[in-house]
């Protein structure tokens, strides 16, 4: 049986509060999906702040194995857009389209689908069905519009082709809350790890072919932004021109990173941070000062570095995880941001990815790999763009 305890909760890797103290566990609701139970545990905190719930199923209780059918429940409940009450809310399922592609009569193979947990546990728990579908059960209750959900199926319905589908979503309701996002189910998408990984042994063994997949990911990129600004008549995905308030804010967002990093380093690297300040500050004001009418807004990846892209089979690459940065509100998450951002992120990702096959490989040209990698990236990325 599941032990309702703080040390027990603090070895779930899902559990995010691991820093504050825990007051109470209580479990708060529970519904019936066949052999499984869906429990919704509330974790108080000794430090007075917000409570969190979190979504933890349970067979005979105790977390569900593989091919003890409650993950396949879960689909076969999306399958025919179930609602499952519980004592105190109730969970929604809905099915898009995708469902029907990836799997025919989703309801009856929802029964015969092998399950397999995916071994690197996360905030959230990925199960693969029948090397088909993937289910990520969102641990974390929140209260609002999933960012990752949200995107993930705006690119669907958009037509882009390199993130995985969704075929369906389940949602919790508590009596008199607000809705919160409990799974997402997209197609499975064969891979050889994260774009990351790739990239390493690309530099391991031949740095061109690490020049080509920064080339390939600055096209995916650029698509992915493309299809973000494709529908600007919905309001959740706009698509303009930047106002002066917002890149004024960007400027003094930028400004406080600075300052903090100057604080941040000590010795030698303090000493150069502070003799480059003058120039970023100048740097910073000449590019936002500029920007006003020229900088665009729409919904970005908002965490994009080379660990967000899966490396397939087929040698292309998927985009994945939209929940943006973790330690931001989920509002927030939401809010339309510079497409320069994700640019960003992911030109810094492929400077650790340099700075990182450096230390083990003395012959490699980081900086100038580095350069032309850079602009391998930009040039696929403005050829799309």
């Amino acid at each position: 049986m599941i032990p309702l305890t703080a040390p027990w909760l603090a070895t779930q890797r899902w559990f995010r509060a691991k820093q504050r103290p825990i007051a109470t566990i209580a479990q708060v609701d529970s519904a019936s999906l066949d052999a499984a139970e869906l429990r919704v545990l509330e974790v108080a905190y000794a430090d007075g702040g917000a409570a969190d719930r979190y979504l933890v199923p349970t067979v005979e209780d105790h977390e569900p194995a593989d091919d003890e059918g409650a993950w396949a429940a879960i689909v076969r409940a999306m399958a025919e857009c179930a609602e499952i009450q519980g004592d105190h809310g109730r969970f929604t399922c809905t099915r898009t389209d995708a469902l029907e592609e990836l799997v025919p009569s989703a309801h009856e193979a929802a029964a015969v689908l092998t399950e397999r947990r995916l071994g690197v546990e996360q905030s959230n728990t990925s199960i693969v069905l029948g090397e088909r579908l993937i289910l990520k059960l969102y641990r974390l209750l929140e209260p609002g519009e999933s960012p990752d959900l949200e995107v993930s199926a705006f690119l669907t319905a958009a037509g882009f082709a390199d993130t995985p589908a969704v075929a369906g979503a389940m949602t919790y309701t508590p009596d008199g809350g607000e809705p919160a996002a409990a799974a997402m189910l997209q197609a499975f998408v064969p891979s050889n790890g994260d774009a990351w990984t790739a990239m390493l042994h690309a530099l391991a063994a031949d740095p061109d072919r690490g020049l080509e997949i920064a080339a390939t990911v600055g096209g995916v990129t650029a698509a992915m932004h493309a299809a973000l600004a494709s529908r600007p008549d919905n309001a959740a995905f706009p698509a303009r021109a930047a106002t002066t308030a917002e890149t004024a804010a960007w400027r003094a967002s930028a400004e406080r990173q600075l300052a903090q990093a100057v604080t941040a380093v000590s010795g030698e690297a303090h000493d150069r941070l502070v003799g480059l300040a003058p120039a970023v500050t100048a740097r910073l004001a000449d590019t936002f000062g500029s920007a006003t009418g020229e900088a665009r807004v729409s919904r970005v990846h908002g965490d994009y570095h080379l660990g967000q892209l899966l490396a397939r089979t087929d040698g292309r690459f998927s985009v994945i995880d939209f929940e943006g940065e973790p330690a931001r509100p989920l509002a927030e998450r939401r809010e339309p941001g510079s497409p320069l951002r994700d640019v960003a992120g992911m030109l810094r990702s492929l400077d650790y990815a340099a700075r990182t096959s450096e230390l083990t490989a003395s012959e490699f040209d980081a900086d100038g790999w580095l350069r032309e990698a850079r602009q391998a990236f930009v040039a696929a990325y403005g050829a799309i763009g």
